[in-house]
């Protein structure tokens, strides 16, 4: 089965063309969000997620790569994902030693 998304992504020339088409797709009875105002913006605090992913040079073997991009879309993802799943299981084992029954 496969699996269909329904995320488009569009540069905003794009956008702008399209509506220069006349191809907007926005409902003509979609409401307006009332303005934010100044006093908002004054006391916005900008919020990062905490769990950044950071970016690293990695040498793999290439059947190992081969692999994981033949699963498809998101071979990148899975990867972190099974280093996750790894990294979970030795702090389990590691805290499992340090368990002392009396």
């Amino acid at each position: 089965m496969t699996k269909t998304t329904t995320i488009v992504r569009r540069t905003l020339a794009e956008i702008k063309q399209s509506i220069a088409r006349g191809e907007d797709q926005t409902r003509e009875d979609a409401p307006e969000a009332e303005p934010m105002g100044d006093d908002f913006w004054k006391n916005a605090i900008l919020v990062e997620p905490h769990d950044r992913k950071t970016s690293v040079h990695l040498r793999l073997d290439p059947e190992i790569m081969h692999w994981f991009k033949a699963q498809g879309k998101g071979h990148l993802t899975k990867m972190n994902l099974v280093l996750r799943a790894y990294v979970q299981a030795q702090k389990a084992r590691k805290a499992k030693k340090n368990v002392h029954v009396d």
